[in-house]
């Protein structure tokens, strides 16, 4: 009797046998809670950096309950470094939202899971094929890469008609049976052969049938994103310092950087901050030397970021605590903080 497999289908889950992954930390497990975090993890982040910090987050959160639990602070400081901070956010919320509205229990079907917050349709599908087997397509970087080029598809896969068509393609392919295989198969393929630049095709199960590598198209599918200039921003933040301690504020719960303790920023037409320093914060300063200045890079912009530090003369006053924390300079590992932030203190430190 044939296996109920789609030749597509069938051909990635014998290569996946052969040639998957299989020893990722999470793929032990049928448990959501585990599945869930490196599904989320692994948004937007490459396999390798996200092992080490799996790890330090289920030592510290080993269940739903532990973390719906915690202050959001300790999840975003386990998150530091990580980026896209609004994932962290999102994870916390969800997991309150499981104890409250679903007694603790994950939901098991994927249009429940993507109700939850920080969860899409694709991550909600691979939660419930991983843990339950649910018979459910995804639609990853990953498969939208492995789909365009197998199928000859143009366009820019993130482009809504586009996107529309892949959706309808990535359903009809699914196998009738082993879908959490064949599931793991679609993203080993995309991230270990079909990758973005010099993908190994001699070595891909659909080298034989892929339209992209029979008309010459591999390098060319899928089509980039149409180009923008990218914007470019400035930011002045303020390096308080008094006796081996900086004073820090927290950032609003939305936007970049939310709700992680960041430098304070100078606004933009402050022509003199030190002035600006005693206005804001209660706190008489010297105005100090201009720190080498550093550039990050988000998503959709760059930011070039201009450290200005203060060192505040006598003792400080006191400060609203929710929203501002004097940090000791040798306590900045454990703290929730943005990369560029950690790296300015880290030049501090050094001296």
């Amino acid at each position: 009797m044939q296996h109920p497999m789609s030749d597509f289908a069938r051909r990635l889950a014998e290569w996946h046998r052969s040639h998957g992954r299989h020893d990722l930390p999470w793929q032990a497990s049928r448990d959501p809670y585990r599945i869930w975090l490196s599904e989320i993890m692994l948004q937007q982040t490459q396999v390798e950096t996200v092992i080490p910090y799996y790890a330090r987050f289920l030592a510290r959160f080993p269940d739903l309950a532990a973390l719906a639990a915690a202050p959001v602070d300790d999840v975003l400081a386990l998150w530091s470094g990580l980026g896209y901070y609004a994932r962290a956010r999102n994870l916390h919320r969800a997991a309150q939202m499981v104890m409250l509205e679903h007694g603790g229990a994950f939901p098991r079907r994927a249009e429940e899971i993507a109700r939850l917050p920080g969860i899409g349709r694709s991550t909600a599908a691979a939660i419930a094929a991983f843990a339950w087997g649910e018979r459910a397509a995804i639609l990853d970087g990953n498969v939208k890469r492995v789909l365009c080029r197998a199928y000859g598809i143009d366009g820019f896969p993130g482009a809504r008609a586009v996107e529309t068509r892949l959706w309808a393609l990535a359903e009809e392919l699914l196998p009738a049976a082993e879908v959490g295989t064949y599931i793991q198969a679609q993203m080993d393929l995309g991230a270990t052969v079909c990758t973005r630049g010099r993908p190994a095709c001699a070595r891909c199960p659909l080298e034989d049938v892929c339209v992209a590598r029979r008309e010459g198209r591999v390098e060319s599918l899928p089509a980039p994103r149409p180009r923008k200039a990218v914007p470019q921003r400035h930011a002045r933040l303020a390096v308080i310092a008094h006796e081996g301690r900086v004073l820090l504020e927290r950032r609003p719960p939305t936007g970049i950087w939310g709700g992680l303790l960041s430098l304070p920023e100078i606004p933009e037409a402050e022509r003199e901050p030190a002035r600006w320093v005693a206005a804001r914060f209660g706190i008489e300063a010297e105005s100090g030397e201009a720190l080498a200045p550093l550039r990050h890079a988000f998503t959709h912009f760059r930011l070039d970021i201009t450290p200005l530090r203060f060192d505040a003369v006598g003792v400080p006053h006191a400060v609203a605590e929710d929203e501002h924390v004097w940090l000791a300079l040798a306590e900045r590992e454990g703290a929730g903080l943005p990369t560029p932030v950690r790296r300015i203190l880290d030049a501090l430190a050094r001296g």
